[in-house]
């Protein structure tokens, strides 16, 4: 996966990808035990592309990396990179890129009858209620959210 950075804001720089590349990496496709340690495979002849586990519909889906503490009680932190799908559906309770008043940010969507609230998960932060009068999308639905540990 190539990415190329399109643009950078207050609170997520985008980057655009190519899934046309392919880096096949070695998967142990009968999981890792979190609990009691099972013997190792001699060798992994298995493999995953991650574009293509990652990657639902490559013309609508942009990486963005998270600059900002507001959803870190999401487990999203700051520098950790968003595979963002602008081809969803918003839903109730998604976490979204939204665009309101000519600045992008990432909230949890809550949806109810014919409001919208933007949720930060940090207590630190107040939700936005969007209104008629502000200039609103919601520009794509976080899917992933790839993370260094």
């Amino acid at each position: 996966m190539k990415a190329l950075r399109i643009k950078s804001t207050v609170n997520i720089d985008f980057y655009s990808l190519n899934t046309l590349t392919k880096l096949e990496l070695p998967f142990v496709a009968e999981g890792i035990s979190a609990g009691f340690p099972s013997p190792a495979s001699d060798y992994l002849d298995i493999t995953i592309d991650l574009n293509k586990e990652l990657i639902k519909n490559p013309s609508s889906t942009f990486l963005g990396r998270v600059k900002g503490l507001s959803m870190k009680d999401a487990g999203i932190n700051e520098q950790d990179i968003l595979i963002i799908d602008k081809s969803l559906a918003p839903r109730n309770g998604n976490i979204a890129v939204c665009y309101i008043d000519g600045e992008f940010t990432l909230k949890r969507i809550n949806i109810k009858e014919k409001e919208i609230h933007l949720m930060p998960v940090n207590t630190d932060f107040q939700p936005i209620r969007v209104t008629e009068d502000n200039d609103f999308l919601i520009w794509g639905v976080v899917t992933y959210v790839i993370k260094k540990m």
